[in-house]
């Protein structure tokens, strides 16, 4: 209740849309393999940004 209107840290965001991008990979992994590399590329890349904020 008490964090309903808290802004989220630039970590929290980070955790979130790397989330999103392995989702949509391993959705794509399905049907478009190439697609779903790029989505996990992407996400590395999200996971090193949240790795320099340590």
């Amino acid at each position: 209740m008490f964090g309903l209107f808290r802004k989220k840290s630039e970590k929290e965001k980070l955790g979130e849309k790397y989330k999103k991008l392995m989702a949509e990979a391993h959705h794509l992994s399905t049907t478009n393999r190439k697609l779903s590399d790029e989505k996990v590329y992407e996400a590395d890349q999200v996971l090193k940004k949240m790795d320099q904020l340590d």
